[in-house]
């Protein structure tokens, strides 16, 4: 186990009269045994904070210290990291065994004996569910098992930090939940440092400790999945997690409370945005669909009144486009409200379920929230 801490990291790459910056003055400190999840969509610099921690890349500014060791100009080799790519990384001619015995038996790991070896190897692929394949060559596996195997190459070598590289994301839907799974159970056994990147919100969600959101090179938000799920730091945040994605609402702030659509029905506003509330001010409201909840057709009462345009089957749930005020509002059920399309019904959202960001096009910051420096600084 190590702790981990990037400070001020800067990476470009290209021409140098006008270089694309990969990663610019990330900063992070991770904990001794942490499960630490870096989310965020293609190119937003994941891939290579990964790299610049093992050494893979030469960084252009900033340092890495790992376990109380600077190691920014250290060799990979002796930064003791294991890490495992997006891309299958094994040997053709080796057969399952032999993959996973190869990172035992050289350099600091090679003083395993033969049966320290097999002992490693059968607690990481009985976890993995890979076992029964051990005498198999990789081009007699399938994808999942390959991608598997790559994992166990990774798990079974005692490291001071495993780097773990979107290493699901080659799986099928069914079986990245079933990973996700034995990858919590391997953090909690293992507890050993780990630093996994993926744009999948529910790894994120599911696995990490703590879950640092980036776009574009930098860091917008570090907190707990709680913290992060509940109080998102923008709206690029409060989008990259939920499926169907936030709803985001115009609307006017009067007595108290937020005025949305064409005005025909309104919102309180939240305690912790009030501060920053004024009558008049114009601001974009946050609803995520699971939070929305259907009373019933045709329900009189306080709610929000709207008509049923489209009523979507997913499996266990229904996800519902209700227009109200001119607005349409993805709603998401169990399904057994009974509702059909053209129906009127009410809904509800409770207080602490709203979430209110400033206006304007683009990504916008919550309100009531410390500035965004502050912020990263404090989580850090």
């Amino acid at each position: 186990m190590a702790t981990v801490s990037i400070t001020n990291l800067h990476k470009s790459f290209g021409r140098t009269s006008n270089p694309i910056r990969a990663v610019d003055g990330l900063s992070v400190d991770i904990a001794n045994g942490e499960f630490f999840v870096i989310l965020g969509p293609s190119g937003a610099g994941k891939t290579t904070t990964l790299k610049s921690v093992a050494g893979l890349v030469d960084i252009d500014e900033g340092t890495i210290d790992i376990g109380g060791r600077d190691v920014t100009r250290v060799e990979p080799y002796h930064r003791n990291v294991a890490m495992a790519f997006e891309s299958y990384a094994l040997y053709p001619q080796k057969t399952v065994r032999e993959n996973l015995a190869s990172p035992l038996k050289s350099g600091r790991t090679g003083q395993y004996t033969e049966s320290q070896r097999a002992e490693r190897i059968h607690q990481v692929t009985t976890t993995l569910g890979i076992n029964h394949l051990l005498d198999r060559f990789p081009r007699e596996l399938s994808n999942g098992q390959r991608q598997r195997v790559a994992l166990g190459r990774v798990l079974v070598r005692p490291a001071d930090i495993y780097l773990l590289d979107e290493p699901l994301s080659h799986l099928d839907a069914k079986l990245r939940a079933a990973m996700r799974a034995e990858l919590k159970q391997l953090g909690a056994m293992s507890n050993t440092t780990t630093l996994y990147v993926t744009h999948d919100y529910q790894e994120a969600l599911a696995l990490g400790d703590r879950i640092a959101v980036m776009r574009k090179g930098r860091l917008v938000q570090i907190g707990t999945p709680a913290d992060i799920w509940r109080r998102p730091a923008d709206t690029f945040v409060a989008r990259a997690l939920g499926q169907p994605e936030i709803n985001l609402l115009d609307g006017v702030v009067d007595d108290g409370r937020i005025r949305l659509g064409d005005g025909s029905f309104d919102v309180p506003i939240p305690a912790d945005a009030h501060s920053d509330c004024s009558r008049g001010d114009r601001v974009r409201v946050g609803l995520r669909p699971c939070d929305i909840h259907v009373v019933g057709p045709d329900v009189d009462g306080a709610g929000i009144r709207g008509r049923v345009v489209l009523a979507e089957r997913l499996g266990r749930n229904v996800e519902l486009t209700v227009d109200a005020g001119g607005v349409q509002l993805i709603v998401l059920t169990s399904g057994r409200d009974g509702v059909t399309e053209g129906a009127t019904v009410t809904l509800t959202v409770a207080d602490s379920d709203i979430h209110v960001f400033a206006a304007g096009d683009g990504d916008t910051p919550r309100l009531g929230l410390p500035d965004r420096a502050s912020l990263l600084e404090a989580a850090q």
